[in-house]
């Protein structure tokens, strides 16, 4: 008898324990991105001229960090685009050729839920909540409320859909499952299973539990073309899980020998174990302990405004202010954050984790060359989700064999004394998951990727993480620059033979503003580790006087910042590309010229070598080529967000919220931007950047607040340093601010021109007035 009800005991404590920690949890309506219709396919071409139907543009988006899907929600037919992120082709390059070897993003599979019934509904809607990441479809037919929920779980490693209804035994339809590899899927009894391989050996499986409550269900069709067919049920349970072979280690060629079926089926047996409210109840509270991390309120808006669809709203908010809906943006793309990168797991890639096409825009590959796979992650630190940080450090590691490999056999790289490298390692443009890469090399690459790890510590302070990861690699890294840095007759030391400034201009030029800057930032990162840890003082000089003499950019004939080492007035094409994009964009180095990237631009964001505090003339100069960048009718989603941050570290916060704005007028009716990912979860650190700096070794309140905001509050700021802050604002002041000392020292607290130092013991708060006097 002990042992018959032991399970159910289990069971029924796993479900008080899920409920009382999701205690209290209730959406926020104002949090919510909802549409009045499913959501339509668009076309997209291929690289290879091929084409293919896709819904990232418009469906409702879920996912647990490895698993994700994109919900449909047509009345008729649930159709549930599936994807793992580390079902990838492509792999380590044996042979020195790396295009053959890259590969691309896969799509796992299409789950359809076909449905008999009423196809005239009313009251339609389908949701998002942000509060809770609960995806739903609702409607009314004939007298019945119809309701659908989905949900991706971190701690079940699994996906759920729930069908219910007002009425009893609403539900009749079928169920069947499309492999994205056209692998067989396999029914028996209430569980469809599909499992193929890729030629790289990667091996993959998916599983589909259908759980039912009244009404029957049983596996129907002839051969090879069989379904779940399901009759006058009260209410559906569907539970996904899929997973491959793939490990984030270099050594085993990123694939272990296992096959995923016995881990696929324990996490789906796990969580067909516990109660729906239970698995529900238990991803409720993991996603909370990070979301609500963070809040912000920059105003109220209208009824009417609250009354729009999504899709309508984000087009209506360039014309109409719309404080809500600009709150609900930022909170969206820290949304995105959690649901694309959690601790175990990959980084997002160029696709974030969505997938619906085996030939993906790009690739969905990891693009390093401007800042793509970095804008990914510009938000976790400021906003609080420093965890979600650790998937893109630990992809970066994992790869790291693979590039050295690839660094030490390229003629490309060869020292400034002729010889193959033997220290370090650099990156081409693009890479996948498995040691994979293709584009031309990207040189400043490894010091892109390391101001991550930099940042990582930067905002904990943990001394010891600095001490045992991050100084290790900032000093290999400095080594291979030693040992590539061209010195100019005049002293000045470049980084030769970039092939661009990414992703402008003439090709095979040396010393380009972009490199350069990067470079500054491994060095100053690298000086600083030495002081914090007191090692290595004789390196840390040679560190030193290399940074000393790098070619720092300079200013041309219009104020502007130089992109390369001269002012490109008469620069000439040498190739078809070249041609084309001085013919789209005028001038190639001219106020006229309004190209989408402003790789140049780096040093003021998100790297530190220039401010107005410290390098005036040039960041004066940095404003007018960003000025001329805004103008330019090129621009995509990444360009408006990273603008938006380079205006608000110059303390032009109209220009910047003119920025958001421009992202909101182009962004498709889920903020995916022209299929570009890396936009709307990029924007949460723009907007951070334009309430809270820290990236001067002080903590700047306020340094950029548009008059759109009058009124707000925002809680939960990290700022580097080991701080924690909130700050409330009223008629465009500052009204408190409350600092939270996580793990930091004696700061400078900066505030319209005022200054103040704050002293606190780890673990201390002090509430500062708008003078930066302490409130009682």
């Amino acid at each position: 008898m002990i042992r018959f009800f032991s399970p159910i005991c289990l069971c029924l404590l796993s479900l008080f324990v899920a409920l009382a920690s999701a205690e209290d949890i209730h959406p926020d309506p104002a949090l919510s991105l909802w549409y009045d219709k499913p959501a339509n396919f668009t076309v997209r071409t291929t690289e290879d001229g091929g084409y293919y139907k896709t819904l990232i543009d418009q469906a409702v988006l879920i996912g647990n960090g490895r698993l994700g899907a994109m919900v449909q929600g047509r009345v008729d037919q649930e159709l549930l685009r599936l994807s793992e992120n580390t079902l990838w082709t492509g792999g380590v390059n044996p042979d020195g050729d790396y295009k053959k070897n890259m590969g691309r993003f896969q799509r796992l599979g299409d789950l359809a839920i076909d449905l008999a019934g009423p196809q005239s509904p009313e009251q339609y809607r389908r949701s998002l909540d942000l509060s809770d990441a609960l995806a739903a479809v609702s409607y009314t037919a004939n007298g019945v409320t119809y309701r659908r929920e989905y949900f991706a779980s971190y701690p079940d490693q699994i996906m759920a859909v729930r069908f219910t209804a007002s009425r009893p035994g609403s539900y009749s339809g079928t169920i069947s499952y499309t492999d994205g590899h056209e692998r067989i899927s396999r029914y028996a009894k209430n569980r469809i299973t599909a499992a193929g391989g890729l030629p790289n050996g990667l091996r993959y499986e998916t599983q589909i539990l259908v759980l039912n409550e009244g009404g029957s269900q049983k596996v129907s069709g002839e051969p090879l073309e069989e379904k779940i067919q399901f009759s006058q049920c009260d209410s559906l349970t569907i539970l996904i899980a899929a997973r491959t072979n793939y490990v984030m280690d270099a050594s085993k060629r990123f694939l272990t020998p296992e096959n995923p079926h016995e881990r696929v089926s324990k996490d789906l047996d796990a969580a067909a174990a516990q109660p729906y409210e239970a698995l529900e109840a238990t991803h409720i509270a993991d996603y909370r302990r990070l979301f609500d991390r963070f809040s912000i309120d920059l105003g109220p808006s209208s009824e009417a405004q609250r009354a729009l669809p999504t899709d309508l709203r984000c087009k209506r908010a360039v014309i109409d202010h719309d404080p809500e809906f600009e709150r609900l943006a930022c909170q969206y793309g820290r949304y995105l954050v959690i649901s694309t990168s959690r601790p175990g797991g990959v980084a997002s890639n160029g696709q974030g984790l969505w997938n619906d096409s085996n030939c993906p825009v790009f690739g969905a590959r990891y693009t390093n060359d401007q800042a793509p796979t970095e804008m990914d992650y510009w938000s976790v630190e400021p906003t609080n989700l420093a965890e979600c940080h650790q998937p893109l450090l630990d992809l970066i590691r994992s790869q790291i064999p693979a590039w050295k490999s690839d660094t030490q056999t390229a003629a490309e790289l060869k020292t400034v004394s002729g010889a193959f490298t033997t220290r370090g390692w650099e990156t081409r443009g693009n890479h996948n998951i498995m040691g994979g890469q293709s584009h031309w090399w990207n040189k400043g690459g490894n010091a892109w990727y390391l101001h991550h790890f930099w940042e990582h510590y930067a905002f904990s302070n943990d001394t010891e993480y600095l001490r045992t990861v991050v100084y290790p690699m900032l000093k290999e890294v400095c080594e291979y620059w030693e040992d590539h840095l061209q010195p100019r007759p005049d002293g000045r030391l470049i980084v030769p033979d970039m092939k661009y400034s990414p992703e402008h201009g003439p090709f095979d030029v040396d010393g380009c503003s972009y490199c350069q800057e990067l470079v500054w930032d491994l060095f100053t990162n690298y000086l600083e580790a030495c002081d914090t840890l007191g090692v290595d003082q004789s390196y840390r000089a040679k560190v030193a006087s290399l940074r000393a003499k790098l070619l720092v950019p300079g200013i041309g004939s219009w104020g502007q910042l130089l992109e390369w080492q001269t002012e490109m007035k008469d620069f000439a094409p040498r190739s078809e590309r070249e041609a084309m994009e001085n013919a789209k964009e005028g001038h190639i180095d001219s106020p006229q010229n309004g190209h989408r990237h402003s790789s140049h631009l780096l040093a003021v964001y998100p790297l530190r070598q220039i401010s107005y505090e410290k390098t005036p003339e040039l960041a004066a100069a940095a404003k007018v080529s960003v000025i001329a960048r805004s103008r330019g009718q090129g621009s995509i989603g990444i360009s408006f967000i990273h603008r938006t941050a380079i205006f608000a570290r110059l303390y032009e916060p109209e220009l910047a919220y003119g920025e958001i704005h421009k992202f909101f007028k182009e962004a498709t009716p889920n903020f995916m931007s022209f299929a570009l990912y890396d936009a709307a979860p990029a924007l949460p650190g723009a907007i951070a950047e334009m309430l809270l700096q820290s990236h001067q070794k002080e903590l700047h309140l306020l340094p950029a607040l548009p008059k759109a905001w009058p009124t707000g509050n925002v809680k939960g700021l990290r700022a580097r340093g080991g701080y924690q802050v909130d700050e409330t604002w009223k008629d465009g002041a500052l009204s408190s601010a409350t600092i939270h000392n996580i793990a930091g020292h004696a700061i400078t607290v900066r505030y319209a021109g005022k200054t103040t130092q704050v002293d606190l013991p780890p673990g201390a708060t002090v509430t500062l007035d708008a003078d930066l006097k302490i409130k009682n």
